[in-house]
This record gives C-alpha cells, structure tokens and sequence, in this order.
C-alpha cells in the first residue's frame, strides 16, 4: 500500500516521503532481517525500513525524487530476497491473502519434498551403522562409499538451497544461518571425502554427520513454519472474512426485488446491496430495510447477535443471522472497518518492542562471531586443548577419534551448527503476531510491540467521562424555564440550535423534541464553540446553549436566585445545559447520560492492581465528583475543554507514566499525548490514527482485557528472548567441548543440529501457548 504523508513544517522545503510495502521472501532468522534492513537504510533516499520475519514484508518511508520502490524491489530480488511491492489500490485483501497462500503452498510443498529426501537418507545412513549398536552389518549399505553417496545427494538434494543461500549471503556480506549451517555440512563433507580418498591419513570418515545435521534442520524447520503458520491463522481468518460478491439492487423501495451478482470491489458508494439470511456482508453500510440479527464477533468480540433495525450500521465481514436486509454502501475496499482492522493489525506485526532492539543488534552481527568463535574453537583445540588434555582423544565409546585435527574439526563444526540466531530473530515477531491476532479476535487493536511494553510501565489511568464510562447516550430528564418563556418552547429553540450538530448532548435535546412533536424553527447563522457550547439567530433572535462558563464569557448573567436548583441538579450527577436568549439566561436543561454496566468493576479492578485512576472531564465539578463517587475514583478533574487535555495530561506525565481512555473523538490530542492511548468506539478514523489500543467493542471491561493481553503478550517476548539468548550462551561452549576434559561430554555436529532446530521450534511454540491463556479475568505479573 502506497500512502502520503508530509513532514513536519520547518524553514526550509521538506521533500515528499511516501510509505511502500514489499513483500519479501527468503529470510530465514534475524541476520537475514538485520541484513534486508541494512541494505534498505543505506540506500540514498531511504528514510526508514522496518522489516518482519514472520509476515515477510518490509514497510519502507522514502522519498520518491530520489529513488523508486521498484529500484528497492529489485536491488533485495538481486541480493537473493525476492521481493514485489505489495499494491493494495488494485488488490483487494482477500487477494492478497490468496497470493501469499499459493506462495506459502508451493513453499511447503518443496520444503516437504526436501524434509522426506532427508528422511530417506538418514534412514539409510542409520541402517548403514547398526554394527556400531551391535547390529548386522549389512552389505553395500554398510560401506564408506554408500555413505559418501548419501551425504553427497544430501547436500546436492535438500541442502542445496541451504548451501547456496548461505554463499550467496556470505558474498553479499550478510552471513546468516544458511551461511552457518552450510559451513558445518561442507566442513564435514570435504574432511570426510579426504579421510575417504586417502586412507593412509588414518582420519575418521563421518559421513553420517552431514546428513543427519541436514535432516534435523530441515525437520526443525517444517515443525517451526507449521507453527508459524498456527501463529497467524487468525490474521488469516479475518482477512477471509469479506465475500467476494456482492448481490446489487436497484430501488430498494421498488417492487422488483431482481438483482445481479458483482465482484465486491466494484461495487461503488451510494450503492445498494441486498443480504440474505446466513450471509456475509460484503461491504460496510446502513440498513434501508429489513430487520436481522447480526453476528459482529470476529470484528468486535462480541459473541452475542446484534439486533439490527432500518438505519442501523453494518459492518462488512459480519455475518446476517435472520433477517433479509438492504444496505446503502457507505464504505467500500480499503475504507471499511474490516479493511482498516486488517491494516491496524498488519502494520503493528511490523512495529518492533523496543526490547527487540539488542536481539536486533546481536543478530546483525551473529553469524560472523558464531564464525570467529568456530574458528577458535579449532585453532585452541588442536594447538592447546588436545595437548593439555590427551585423554579426550581416546573418548572411543563417543565415536571419537584420536586425531587432534578430527576432534578439533568436529568441535569447529558443532559450534557452527549449534549457534541459533533463528531464535532471536523470531522472539518478537512471533509473540507480536500471536497477540495481535488474539487481540483482533476479542474485538481489540493492539497497534505493534512498542504498545506491549508501555502497558507494564504504567502507574495511572485517566478516563474520559461522557462515552466513556458513561454510555455516551445522554436523555432529557428536565427541561427549567424561568421569566415569560415556557418549557415547551425552551425545548424548542435548544432543540432548533442544535440542529446543526452531532454531540452527543445535542442528539439528545433533538430526541427529546421529536418526542414530544416540536417542529424546529427557522434558523440561520450558526456557530459550534467546541467543548463549549452553540448559537445561532432563531427567528431574528440570538440564542445561546452552552455550559455556564461559556454563556457568562458572551455577557450572558445567570440570577444567583437559581443557584440552589443547579446544584441540585448537579448533585445528582446531571449535566446542566444554560439556554440564553438576547443577552440573558431564560432556562436550563438536565440532561443525564447512565453509566455503563461494567464502569465500576473496571475501575476498582485497576485500583486493586495498584494504578491510580484519575476522571478528566469538561463537565461541572459535582457532576464529575458525582459520576466518580459511583464508580469509586478519587481524584477528578473537571471543566477542562477538549482543548485542555492534552495538557493536563502533559502535566500529569511529568510524574507518572498515564494511559488515557476516551471515546476517540473529543479526545483525540489526550489520546495522542498519553504515554498510552486507549479509545472506545474503535470504529471511528480519529480512533485508529491517535489510539494505540482500540476497543472495537462497548465494553470498558474490555481495558482490562486488553492490558491483560499485552502484558501476557510482552511477558512471552522475554521469555523468547531470554530463552534465545540463555539458549547461546549455554549451548555455544558445550559445543565448544568445555565439559569435555572433565564430564567427557562433546555434541556431535548432528546432535548440534538437533538442538538448534529445537530452539527455533521451542520459541514458536511458546508464543503460541499464549492463545491457550485467559484474558480480563485475572491479573497479569511480569516474571
């Protein structure tokens, strides 16, 4: 996907940066992605890559004037990671989902050929050595030349893409294990093929060891792509949802019920589309007719069918339950809601922890340290660890032999084959992908790894207060008039200035009109003072509704007289709307929006976990400290404009680090400057732009939920680490022969093998035992 953006002003021109994404295949661990990223950033024009292993893709921010994505595409292709721009303007998601699965197809396909040759031959190679065990020796089978040509077919078969792959990146200056693993088997192969040729040298032929090493890595691998695969089923899922057809109608209201099948993505806005029951939904839009229940689960996490009526919003992907129903389209392809989740979650696969960035830095330059740590582990062992310790060289109940260069050799190669930097390199990406899916089906957008570990260093939480832990769906309840006016045509002339907006407090005195069937009058000349209030000229009349503050700041006064009433009013947590008229204060409405269900039990769960919650409102202080005093927060701030609350939380920061919760709108800046910004009503754009966590449902449970699952989700990211690096430090000096003089323990090249492939396979699966946790109903401890 291509997009736009510009840089921030300054004095001088600033040039054009453009984001493109590539598709990048052939990376096998995190050397290959420290690489992809280095030949990316050097590049003149590059302003920056961040490179996925899991997804494969490579998210770049360049300036088109001075180099061209197709240039970047093919210097990768040229370097052995084939690479295509990823288009998403003339591919739908459901395409590119399929062309990633035919490739992901023929990939395993050939990865399988490859794993069953290896099977075969270390099969034979195994039979070929049971009078070592104390079996039959068997002819032909059992001779040096039938293993020579084992190993040979092993490397020309299912190691030849390994070989060439780790050559062709050792030339390009990014060794990576390809580049390791090639090393070891070519070690063992030529050192065999001499002891083989010239007999009289008394060297050890190991044959087996090439062919064993390569089987190992190969069954590592497949285990740890099918893992991978499992890893990102439910991204996967998700982008399968929207159908590709669409069932188009001419008037909905008509008599001709006929229609005509379409490919999805022709299908335009203003359109209609008719849904029969049991069907998806291809394309986001309202409800013109019918009445149905939809299941919205895979979208929002809600498990429950939704009841849906005539002016009701569809999401597209969601299935319909009962009813037929005609939709007008209001967002099609890359503007739906679903589109946008698959985007959301996409590019927070791609967005690194900042815990990531030592592995990161390790892996840039593993490959060519595992290489000088072999090579002294040969120089050191043939020159001084043999001579200090003669007796390893007479180990012969671990098929040793008693040549200083052999043993040497045989350790030079286990330290190669050992080393995993697949493991680091898949850490990260691999819980990121896990959790992120996790999160898309619960009904949560958990914007890339940086979002996970700003969870765990939170000390506070700030709520908005209207549509947040309120309903965000106020009601009349009184309607005040003092002087000559009466209720009725209060109601009235508020309901008229409200006309031209969409607050929540202002759809609600235009219900409440409806309701009792006052007509709007004649108005013109309108003003919306955000957070504040509206005016407009009603029948030659200027007319005021606002809060108090912003009423007294236009010369309007408020008789002290009705001071008493107002607090009642605010007392029993209602919000106070002044209504002035030529120059002074004639009524108030109260308006009173209920809490939501589960707005107590998510603020006292917060407390008990040790954060402070803290309200943030615009509203008046003992509407606030009523509304708080409900749901058990202590600390209110209230009357602050949308305007202000960025600042106040800038202020708050300075000694702690804050999440917000807002409903999106309103709140964006709030949202923007918190350390973390959670947003309600995720289906808005502001949401997905300023939020780093959206809650695609109603539910403010969900806030718990969705820091449960990122503090489980970073929890797994420390343990891959920790288990990459632990993994290293320990098993890179047992390859090494360190409990050789002593223990008289020595890792085989083959048994080298095995272990590193079951540290790759170790870190996947412990990424993937996070979908077996249970999130929101417990509380979450970093180890």
């Amino acid at each position: 996907m291509v997009q736009l953006s510009l840089k921030p002003e300054s004095t001088t021109p600033q040039p054009l940066v453009e984001t493109v994404t590539l598709d990048v295949q052939g990376m096998k661990c995190a050397g290959c992605v420290s690489a992809v990223e280095k030949q990316l950033t050097q590049q003149s024009g590059v302003v920056s890559a961040c490179v996925n292993l899991i997804t494969e893709v490579a998210v770049i921010n360049y300036e088109p004037q001075t180099v061209q994505a197709e240039t970047l595409a093919e210097k990768l292709t040229k370097i052995g990671f084939t690479s295509d721009i990823r288009t998403s303007q003339t591919l739908t998601p459901q395409q590119i989902h399929f062309n990633q699965s035919q490739r992901r197809e023929a990939e395993a396909r050939q990865q399988k050929i490859n794993l069953i040759t290896a099977a075969i031959l270390l099969i034979f190679s195994a039979l070929g050595h049971l009078e070592h065990f104390g079996g039959p020796t068997l002819p032909i089978i059992s001779s040096l030349g039938f293993h020579w040509g084992l190993a040979t077919m092993a490397l020309l078969i299912p190691g030849r893409e390994v070989i060439i792959d780790g050559w062709r990146a050792l030339s390009h200056g990014m060794a990576n294990m390809n580049t390791l693993v090639g090393l070891g088997t070519l070690s063992a192969y030529i050192t065999s093929c001499v002891a083989f040729l010239f007999p009289i040298l008394g060297w050890e032929c190991f044959f087996d060891e090439p062919v064993m090493l390569l089987g190992f890595i190969l069954l590592g691998r497949t285990l740890e792509k099918q893992a991978r695969n499992r890893a990102s089923s439910a991204l996967e899922a998700l982008i399968a949802l929207q159908p590709s057809l669409a069932r188009l109608v001419g008037d909905p209201f008509s008599e001709d019920s006929s229609s005509i099948e379409i490919p999805v993505e022709q299908v335009r806005v203003g359109e209609y589309v008719k849904i029969l029951p049991g069907e998806k939904i291809p394309v986001d839009g309202e409800i013109i007719t019918g009445k149905t229940a939809i299941d919205e689960s895979l979208v929002t996490g809600e498990s429950l069918p939704i009841a849906k009526n005539p002016g009701d919003r569809a999401i597209a992907g969601t299935l319909n339950h009962s009813g037929v129903i005609t939709l007008k389209t209001t967002e099609v392809g890359e503007d739906t809601t679903l589109a946008q989740i698959i985007a959301s979650v996409e590019t927070a696969q791609t967005r690194k922890a900042p815990i990531q960035q030592l592995a990161d830095t390790v892996a840039g330059y593993f490959a060519y340290g595992v290489m000088v740590l072999a090579s002294l582990t040969f120089l050191l062992g043939y020159n001084i660890g043999t001579h200090w310790y003669p007796q390893v060289l007479n180990l012969d109940s671990l098929g040793m032999s008693s040549s200083p260069l052999l043993l040497s050799l045989k350790l030079a190669i286990a330290v190669l084959v050992i080393a995993c930097p697949c493991a680091l390199g898949l850490a990260t990406p691999t819980a990121i992908l896990v959790g992120t899916s996790m999160g898309s089906e619960r009904g949560l957008l958990i914007k890339g790894g940086d979002v996970l570990e700003k969870v765990h260093q939170l000390e506070g939480v700030i709520f908005d207060k209207t549509g947040t832990l309120t309903v965000g769906h106020p009601t009349v309840t009184d309607c005040i008039s003092w002087g000559d006016i009466k209720p009725e045509s209060l109601l009235q002339l508020a309901a008229t200035v409200e006309s031209g907006t969409n607050h929540p407090l202002g759809l609600a005195i235009l219900e409440k009109a409806q309701q009792q069937e006052l007509p709007l009058l004649s108005a013109r000349d309108f003003y919306t003072e955000a957070g504040s209030g509206v005016q407009a000229q009603v029948e030659g009349k200027m007319v005021w509704l606002g809060n108090q503050r912003w009423l007294e700041d236009q010369g309007l006064s408020l008789d002290k007289n009705h001071d008493k009433l107002i607090g009642s009013l605010n007392r029993a947590g209602k919000t106070v709307v002044y209504l002035g008229i030529e120059g002074s204060i004639q009524g108030v409405l109260a308006l009173k929006d209920n809490l939501r269900t589960d707005a107590q039990k998510t603020v006292s769960e917060l407390q008990k976990r040790g954060l402070e919650v803290i309200l943030l409102t615009g509203d008046h202080p003992e509407v606030a400290q009523a509304i708080a005093s409900q749901v058990g927060i202590t600390q209110v701030l209230a009357e602050i404009p949308p305007s202000g609350k960025a600042a106040v939380v800038e202020e708050l920061q300075k000694s702690k680090k804050v999440a917000m919760v807002g409903d999106g709108i309103n709140d964006a800046p709030a949202l923007a400057q918190a350390d973390l910004g959670i947003s309600l009503q995720g289906a808005t754009e502001v949401a997905m732009e300023t939020a780093d966590i959206v809650l695609m449902s109603n539910q403010l449970w969900d806030v718990i939920t969705a820091m449960d699952l990122s503090l489980g989700t970073f929890r797994k990211i420390r343990q891959n680490l920790m288990w990459a690096l632990g993994y290293n430090t320990f098993a890179i000096p047992m390859a090494a022969g360190v409990l050789l003089p002593s223990l008289g323990l020595m890792l085989s090249p083959a048994m080298a093998a095995g272990f590193m492939a079951f540290s790759s396979v170790t870190v996947v699966t412990n990424s993937l035992l996070l979908r077996y946790r249970k999130f929101g109903l417990i509380k979450s401890t970093l180890i």
